[in-house]
């Protein structure tokens, strides 16, 4: 039986995090974000880490940092498998364990020997499900100043983004519903044209791309929890399960019900 390249891992004992494990995988993803805190470390090959901040080249060791809804994409250099892991820490407990209100990463990409050891013994730490071990490491390592900023308040939104800002609300309460371009623009007094362009400088992607992504990271939340694969299709607004099924593998390269089986403690 040929291995899977792609495999999730949790823990009862950590329920508030998640380790994807991809081996030798050729896969390439389109810019997405997610709900979480998302610490990652490439064990083979070479990649291309895409963020607003530019395409940074990633090597054996190199770290990526990133925060809840920013966008991004980690692909293999050239077409060329790789390997690597990569944690999903619930934004929520997080806060709450450093007494935050959020936090922002000094770099999202390192290179540094320290920082490489320390997500390795967090990745170790979660398949053994040492709770303990597990948030001390993580907290100590957010905790330096050289890692990430501690935020006493959410980062302030532009004024300028106020129209962006009430249809992220929109399209955030109502994930199932579907508004359409024309309606998200009618609502803040602008033509479809320009909310797409006002909406894509301060994204970074289209409504469009915005929805999916947030479609599917509430049904990869719902599938982890449990949740049959038809129920979260419907939950999020897909037609069927048909088109949640295509959506997830293009975004994730697996299938929800694999995803599932290996995301369940």
């Amino acid at each position: 039986m040929t291995a899977q390249p792609h495999q999730f891992h949790r823990h009862p004992a950590l329920p508030w995090a998640e380790l994807r494990v991809s081996r030798q995988s050729p896969h390439c993803y389109r810019l997405h974000t997610h709900m979480e805190y998302s610490l990652g470390i490439v064990d083979a090959g070479s990649a291309v880490f895409q963020h607003a901040d530019g395409a940074q080249p990633m090597a054996a060791g190199s770290v990526v940092l990133i925060e809840p809804g920013v966008w991004h994409a980690c692909n293999p250099a050239q077409v060329a498998a790789w390997s690597y892991r990569m944690l999903y820490v619930q934004a929520d407990w997080l806060h709450a364990q450093l007494g935050v209100a959020g936090l922002r990463f000094v770099q999202r990409a390192r290179h540094d020997a320290a920082t490489t050891a320390a997500v390795q013994r967090l990745c170790q730490n979660l398949l053994e499900g040492d709770a303990a071990a597990w948030t001390q490491a993580l907290t100590a390592l957010l905790r330096q100043p050289a890692i990430a900023h501690l935020l006493a308040a959410p980062p302030a939104l532009p004024a300028s983004d106020a129209a962006v800002h009430h249809a992220l609300q929109r399209l955030h309460r109502q994930p199932d519903a579907t508004p359409s371009v024309q309606d998200l623009a009618r609502a803040e007094g602008m033509s479809a044209s320009r909310f797409i362009r006002h909406f894509k400088a301060a994204t970074g992607v289209t409504p469009g791309a915005y929805r999916l992504n947030l479609r599917l990271n509430g049904a990869r939340r719902l599938l982890a929890e449990g949740a049959a694969l038809a129920d979260a299709a419907h939950a999020m607004g897909f037609a069927d399960q048909a088109h949640l099924q295509r959506a997830f593998k293009a975004h994730h390269a697996l299938t929800p019900g694999r995803y599932a089986q290996g995301a369940r403690p």
